[in-house]
């Protein structure tokens, strides 16, 4: 009987395949990459055209022994890692350290793992994919040269220990860049006016909203404008100008790419996008369910395209029209139109057997692991679910020369929504105005009130984990793969702290990205990382030789390096000398950069290990109690401007404060950007610097 090997990355997965194979089939785990680049060094031969200098990972060698046993028992070997670049280059890795014969050595993939999957995969298998293995090797090794040529300039220009990377360092910089804007924004006042309606032998009023003159929409940026509008209105009758019945559909969502997955499982579950990405690898690879034994839930996880296999389709289809009629089986569903990229060759992520509901895992999983099965399982059977429909009712209201509109819908058929919600922001609005439905041409209209709202206009939110994927995807930087390990990365070397959702740089990113902007403009530029990953794509097709993007890229970079070494001289932060004399040893204490940001140290380290928070004053005082306002930050290392008598004065702003106050209402002016602005919004004050 012929002995045949099959290699995945992980035991799970390995337990699950086997459950599909017979007697004859040995199925073991590489637990992962083999080999890889030395830490030690770049690892990149530069004077031999770039060539890599791979070495086998450090501990793997007792799973490599076990692997070249079960190698030589074998007539033949199946390589099996993952469908995407990555696992095809973990394949090759293994093919070369398990010096494997091509003639019994062949490459399967599948994009989840079912038995129909996995058989049909050992019928098709082929050659290892070396244009995947050359796209993944040239990202690893431009991550690799930019990380190794660039941290030493940030470690010899901040601190030791801080990292620079081709990906990172965009997203750090998209994070900057939306700060610097929403420090900048200095909000503009307006405000809404709402009419409260009766119609004749109506019992409760309904309410509409301030258009405008006529047919001309007409802005209220000030409480002037708002008593003359009240002044006419209150005098004028209401009369119904137009009304307008109609249908509208709301579609049912795509099923879940990597970024819709992760945005969603975000949104709906407070999942940050690692938790996310690890819970579904989980459900990928398989879990033991009751009644089921290891089975192996969802398709694969990583992938950009909203396409599902015919099969698949069928599958779901038939359920629906089982389980909900004929009448919730939606038409022909359209994929989203996306440009070439690498993963489209994979599905969406959908479960691998639509009859397995979330009710039946329910008792098996874990809680966190079955509601994000069960998002993943709703959002694909609504994917096949008809349209949402509303019939709509929207009528202009005239009172003298104004104008207000309501608008009104009901909803007549749930289609999708029985099975996936989707938020509706309007529906609150027009809950407010069910009255309009049943008005006419004739309605007699009564004014039972008039209400005007102040508003101020909002900045840009700050980015979350899931708008920050978003934006990534949007841009093209990165792949499905990369979001989670780079928003990971710079959590992790504290450029950025997350505060319920919100991404906030910290003092040392905001250090970082500085001297990336002026040493490397070019490496955080995004349309340079996003063409970069079009040139990876084109190395995939066969297009491009993946030595050619090296050749070109690095001696830009490595001229980069030499002139950031020698322009970046006054950027290091030096040692301060304070006047704040060391308790222990009496020395005068100076200004060291942590990795949350500065504190005071007494410079006789190792002797004398004294350190304690440093309050940087910036020379203005209090304008609550008159002490000194100093720079303070969060628990978490965002900075904001406070007075140095806290907790006894509770003064604090996000913004930096200055001596000069409000001539409309006394409160100090903080600084947005190129103006001054009043520290109470509501006031509304702003004047050039």
């Amino acid at each position: 009987m012929a002995k045949y090997l099959v290699i995945v990355e992980s035991p799970a997965k390995a337990k699950t395949i086997k459950k599909f194979l017979g007697t004859n089939y040995e199925v073991v785990a590489s637990n992962g990459h083999v080999r890889d680049l030395p830490k030690s060094q770049m690892g990149i031969d530069v004077e031999n055209d770039y060539e890599p200098k791979y070495i086998t990972i450090r501990g793997k060698g007792d799973i490599l022994s076990m692997l070249r046993k079960e190698v030589k028992k074998a007539d033949k070997v199946y390589l099996a890692t993952d469908p995407d670049r990555e696992g095809e280059a973990i394949s090759w890795h293994l093919f070369h350290t398990l010096k494997l014969d091509s003639k019994n050595t062949s490459r399967i993939t599948f994009n989840e793992i079912t038995k129909n999957a996995v058989k049909n995969s050992i019928k098709e298998a082929r050659d290892i994919d070396l244009n995947l293995v050359d796209a993944q090797q040239t990202r690893r090794i431009l991550d690799r040269v930019v990380g190794y040529r660039i941290s030493p300039v940030l470690w010899e220009k901040v601190k030791r220990g801080l990292s620079a990377g081709r990906v990172q360092s965009v997203a750090l910089r998209l994070i900057c860049d939306r700060e610097e804007e929403i420090n900048e924004f200095v909000p503009k006042e307006y405000w809404t006016l709402t009419a409260s309606i009766l119609a004749d032998k109506e019992k409760k009023p309904f309410e509409a909203k301030f258009y405008g003159i006529g047919d001309k929409k007409l802005a209220v940026e000030n409480e002037e404008q708002v008593q003359q509008i009240r002044q006419e209105v209150e005098q004028s009758s209401f009369t119904v100008a137009d009304i307008k019945t109609g249908e509208r559909q709301r579609k049912a969502p795509l099923p879940f790419t990597t970024s819709t997955l992760q945005q969603e499982a975000s949104k709906l579950l407070n999942f940050s996008t690692q938790k996310t990405m690890r819970l579904a690898q989980q459900l990928y690879e398989g879990v033991d369910v009751k009644g089921h034994g290891t089975v192996a839930l969802i398709s694969y996880l990583r992938t950009d395209s909203t396409r599902i296999s015919e099969e698949a389709d069928a599958a779901v289809r038939a359920y629906i029209v089982e389980n909900y009629g004929k009448e919730m089986e939606a038409e022909q569903v359209k994929t989203a139109a996306k440009g070439k990229k690498i993963q489209d060759a994979h599905e969406a992520i959908r479960p691998t057997d639509v009859t397995i509901t979330p009710v039946q895992v329910k008792d098996s999983l874990p809680r966190d692991l079955f509601r994000l099965y069960q998002l993943i399982w709703k959002r694909f059977v609504a994917s096949r679910m008809k349209p949402a429909k509303y019939e709509t009712v929207s009528v202009k209201l005239d009172a003298g020369q104004y104008r207000f509109t309501a608008a009104a819908s009901k909803l007549v058929f749930e289609g999708f929504m029985s099975m996936y919600v989707v938020e509706d922001e309007e529906d609150e609005a027009e809950s407010k105005s069910r009255g309009v439905a049943k008005l006419t041409k004739d309605s007699v209209l009564k004014l039972s009130g008039l209400s005007g709202d102040q508003h101020f206009t909002s900045p840009a939110p700050h980015y979350t984990e899931a708008s920050l994927v978003r934006t990534m995807e949007e841009l093209g930087i990165g792949r499905p793969s990369t979001y989670a390990p780079t928003i990971t990365t710079i959590l992790a070397r504290r450029y950025v702290v997350k505060e319920n959702k919100n991404l906030y740089v910290t003092e040392l990113g905001e250090a970082v990205n500085r001297i990336m902007k002026e040493a490397f403009p070019t490496i955080v530029d995004t349309s340079f990382t996003a063409n970069m990953e079009t040139l990876l794509d084109s190395i995939e097709e066969g297009d491009i030789q993946w030595k050619t993007i090296i050749r070109n890229f690095y001696p830009d970079l490595e001229q980069a390096v030499q002139e950031a070494a020698e322009k970046l001289e006054n950027v290091k932060i030096e040692d301060e000398v304070t006047d704040i004399p060391c308790e222990e040893c009496g020395r005068m204490m100076v200004v060291k950069y942590g990795p949350h940001g500065k504190f005071l140290a007494c410079p006789g380290f190792p002797e004398c290990r004294n350190t304690k928070p440093y309050l940087e004053k910036i020379g203005v005082p209090c304008p609550d109690c008159g002490k000194e306002v100093v720079v303070r930050k969060t628990k978490k290392g965002r900075k904001y401007y406070g007075c140095e008598n806290n907790p006894d004065c509770s003064f604090m702003s996000w913004q930096k404060p200055t001596k000069e106050r409000c001539p409309d209402c006394g409160r100090v002016l903080v600084e947005k950007g190129a103006k001054l602005a009043c520290l109470e919004e509501t006031c509304g004050y702003v004047v050039n610097k």
